[in-house]
C-alpha cells in the first residue's frame, strides 16, 4: 500500500527543479569503465542519454527521441552498445533504442508500454517487459481505468510478458504465456530462457501471491517454487544452477525488502540465506565475484556480499542510494560499483569504485545547502529497537516549536536519508515545524521479525513505537508537545485515521489516501490479495479482526481537526475510504475537509495537485497548531 518512490520512467516526465541537476536510471557498463544516465538539467523537463568515464566526465550524449521521456537502459555484454526505452506520450507509443558511439538506431515500437531492457549473455538478443494497448499505466498506484461496463471479463485485463527482438533487428516477439503477468526476470546464463516472478491474471492485484517460474524461448513454462512469501529480484548465478531472491513480507511491488533467498534452479525450497539478520536486504546483482546486495540497517544504507556462509558488510552511511537494475550497478566482475547517492545533507551525485569505498565523480549539485537541520533518532521500545528521522529549522534559545509527526506508506518500507528541496517536509520546515518521520515495527531496517511484528496488529505496536518516538524526540530538541500533529499517505493515511480515533495527543491531522474501514476496504479496492500475508485470511474467513483494526469503528473517539485527501480513481485505497472517514468525523462535529483530486490514482502525480496538497497540508497546520 505504500506510494511507491518515484523512478525513472515517472521522474523523467517531471521538471528538474531549477539549479538542480537530477541523474535518472543509472547503469555501469561491464568492465566498469562507463556509467549511463537520463539527466535533467536547470529545470529541463527532457532527460539526455549521458555517458561518463570513470573520472565522471562527460564522453557522449544522446537524444533518440526529443518527444520522448527515458525509463530504461542496459548495456550490451561487450559495453559497446547501450539500449533505451523510451516513451512518447502523446503518441502512447513506446520503443527500444540502440546506441553505439555516435550511431542511434530504432530497434523496436509498441503500442503500449516497454520495460526492463536486458541483454542476451551472447549480446545476440534484446528482452523486454511488454504490455500490448494497455487499459491503464502499469502498477497498481497509478490511476485505475474507468469502472464501466462489465466488469472483471477477460478483455479488461491487461498483460505484461517477456518480448525478445534480435539486436541486429527483426519482429518483437512475446515468449511468456499471454495469461500471466511477468513482474520481474533475469535471462539464464545460456541464453534460450528465462527466471522470473509471474502470477495469472491481473497485474495490480496478483504479485503478492506470484511464483518463481522458468520460461524457454520456444514458449515452455515450469514453476521452479511457490513459496508463501512475496519475492523480488530473481537473479541467476553465473553458471546457472542457482536463482537468488529477496523474500519477506512485503507491501508494494516494486518496493522490496526481505532475507536473501537461494532457489535451485531445477525446482526445490527456497534456502534462506540470511536468517535472522538485523537489516533488510532491498536489492541483489549478481556478478561472476559472487552475490551483491543492498540493505538497509537502522537509518543507514549500504552494500554486502552474500553467500551460504552468511552476510559480509562492503558499506554502510546514512545516505540513500539509486540506479536503474537495482539499488546500485556492478561491474561484470563484482569488483566496481556505481550508484546515484545523496543524504539529508547532499544532493544527488554519482559515485563509482570499490564497493567499499566509492567516490564521487559528479560535482554538479555540491553547491546545494539543505534548508533544514536533520538528524536520526534511535529509541527503544517493548524490546525492540526503533529508528526514525528528525528535520527542523535552526533553532532559537528559549523558544519552543509544533511538529509533525509523518507516517511513511507501506509498512513493509523505510524512510532513508534523501536531499529534500521542496514538497511537505520542507514546506512544514521552512513554516516553523519539526518533522519527524519515524520507522516503526512493520518497518524496513531491523530485520524480518521487526517487518512481521504488526502483522494483525496495524495501530498496535507500530503507534505505541510512534508515541515512544515522539518521547524521545522531546527530550533532545524544543518541540511543544501541545502543538503535535500527524499526517500520511496510504498505510500512513491508515495510521492517521487510527491515531485521531485513539489518541488525543494531536491537535491537527493530514489523512492522504487513508484506509477508514477494512471490512468495505476488502470488496473496493483493486488489491485484495496483499491483505492475505498481513491479516492471516480474507475477509470472508476472518471478519472479526478487519472490523477489529478498522479506525471508524471507533469514530466517536476523534476529536482531531483532519484534513483528508484522495485520488479519484486510487485502486489502492479507493476514495470511498476517505468519504467514510469524513462523513464520520463530520457527524461527530469534528472539524474536517476532504479533497478528491480528479484523475489521479494513489500517487498524487499532478504537478498542480501535489502543489494543492501540500499547501492545504500547510495551511491546516498552521490553522490548529499556531
Amino acid at each position: 500500500m505504500s506510494l511507491i518512490a518515484v523512478a525513472a520512467l515517472a521522474a523523467a516526465l517531471q521538471t528538474a527543479p531549477a539549479g538542480i541537476h537530477r541523474y535518472e536510471a543509472l547503469t555501469l557498463s561491464p568492465d566498469g569503465s562507463r556509467t549511463s544516465t537520463f539527466e535533467l538539467v536547470n529545470g529541463s523537463s527532457h532527460p539526455v542519454v549521458t555517458i561518463r568515464n570513470a573520472q565522471g566526465a562527460i564522453v557522449a550524449t544522446s537524444d533518440p527521441c526529443a518527444t520522448c521521456h527515458y525509463g530504461d537502459a542496459a548495456w550490451s555484454p561487450d559495453g559497446r552498445a547501450l539500449a533505451v526505452v523510451a516513451a512518447d506520450d502523446k503518441a502512447g507509443m513506446q520503443s527500444v533504442y540502440v546506441v553505439e558511439g555516435g550511431n542511434v538506431r530504432l530497434l523496436a515500437t509498441l503500442k503500449g508500454t516497454l520495460d526492463a531492457v536486458r541483454w542476451s549473455s551472447d549480446g545476440k538478443s534484446i528482452a523486454v517487459l511488454a504490455v500490448e494497448n494497455p487499459h491503464k499505466l502499469v502498477g497498481a498506484t497509478q490511476a485505475g481505468a474507468k469502472q464501466v461496463g462489465e466488469i472483471g471479463i477477460a478483455e479488461g485485463i491487461d498483460e505484461q510478458r517477456i518480448a525478445v527482438v534480435p539486436a541486429a533487428g527483426g519482429a518483437l516477439k512475446m515468449v511468456s504465456p499471454g495469461d500471466t503477468w511477468v513482474y520481474e526476470y533475469d535471462w539464464t546464463p545460456d541464453g534460450q530462457g528465462f527466471v522470473a516472478t509471474a502470477a495469472k491474471g491481473d497485474g495490480d492485484n496478483n504479485w503478492w501471491t506470484a511464483r518463481l517460474e522458468s520460461f524457454t524461448l520456444s514458449g515452455e513454462s515450469r514453476v521452479i517454487a511457490a513459496p508463501d512469501m512475496q519475492m523480488n529480484y530473481p537473479r541467476m548465478s553465473p553458471d546457472g544452477k542457482i536463482v537468488y531472491i529477496i523474500g519477506g513480507l512485503m507491501s508494494d511491488f516494486p518496493i522490496s525488502g526481505g532475507d536473501v533467498f537461494a532457489v535451485p534452479f531445477n525446482g526445490g525450497k527456497p534456502i534462506n540465506l540470511t536468517p535472522g539478520y538485523k537489516g533488510t536486504f532491498t536489492s541483489l546483482v549478481s556478478t561472476r565475484g559472487g552475490l551483491l546486495a543492498s540493505l538497509v540497517t537502522g537509518g543507514e544504507v549500504g552494500l554486502a556480499h552474500v553467500d551460504i556462509r552468511g552476510v559480509t558488510p562492503l558499506s554502510h552511511a546514512e545516505i540513500s542510494m539509486s540506479a536503474g537494475d537495482a539499488r546500485f550497478a556492478a561491474d561484470a566482475s563484482g569488483k566496481t560499483m556505481a550508484a546515484v547517492e545523496e543524504s539529508f545533507d547532499a544532493a544527488a551525485h554519482i559515485v563509482r569504485g570499490p564497493l567499499s569505498a566509492p567516490v564521487a565523480i559528479t560535482h554538479d549539485n555540491d553547491a546545494l545547502k539543505p534548508e533544514y537541520v536533520a538528524k536520526s533518532v534511535a529509541w527503544s521500545n517493548e524490546g525492540f529497537t526503533v529508528q526514525g528521522w528528525l528535520m527542523g529549522p535552526k533553532t532559537e534559545p528559549g523558544k519552543t516549536y509544533p511538529m509533525v509527526t509523518i507516517v511513511h506508506g507501506g509498512p513493509s518500507s523505510a524512510v532513508t536519508a534523501r536531499f529534500t528541496t521542496g514538497g511537505t517536509a520542507v514546506d512544514l520546515v521552512k513554516a516553523g515545524y519539526f518533522v519527524f518521520q519515524p520507522n516503526p515495527r512493520g518497518s524496513y531496517g531491523q530485520g524480518e521479525a521487526f517487518v512481521l511484528s504488526n502483522r494483525r496488529d496495524f495501530g498496535g505496536g507500530d503507534l505505541r513505537d510512534i508515541l515512544t518516538g515522539i518521547d524521545a524526540v522531546e527530550k533532545i530538541a524544543p518541540v511543544d508537545d501541545k502543538r503535535l500533529g500527524i499526517m500520511g499517505h496510504s498505510y500512513g493515511g491508515l495510521m492517521t485515521m487510527w491515531t485521531v480515533t485513539h489518541s488525543q495527543r494531536f491537535k491537527a491531522a493530514v489523512a492522504g489516501a487513508g484506509i477508514a474501514n477494512w471490512s468495505s476496504y476488502y470488496g473496493e479496492n483493486g488489491i485484495d490479495q496483499w491483505m492475505i500475508p498481513f491479516f492471516g485470511a480474507s475477509f470472508y474467513d476472518d471478519p472479526a479482526i478487519y472490523d477489529k483494526l478498522s479506525p471508524i469503528r471507533y469514530i466517536k473517539d476523534a476529536h482531531t481537526p483532519t484534513f483528508i485527501y484522495v485520488g479519484e480513481r486510487d485502486v489502492e485505497c479507493p476514495a470511498a475510504q476517505s468519504l467514510e472517514f469524513w462523513h464520520g468525523l463530520k457527524a461527530m462535529g469534528v472539524p474536517v475537509s476532504l479533497v478528491v483530486y480528479e484523475g489521479e490514482g494513489h500517487g498524487i502525480r499532478a504537478p498542480e495537485h501535489a502543489r494543492d496538497v501540500t499547501t492545504r497540508t500547510v495551511g491546516w497546520f498552521d490553522k490548529y497548531l499556531k
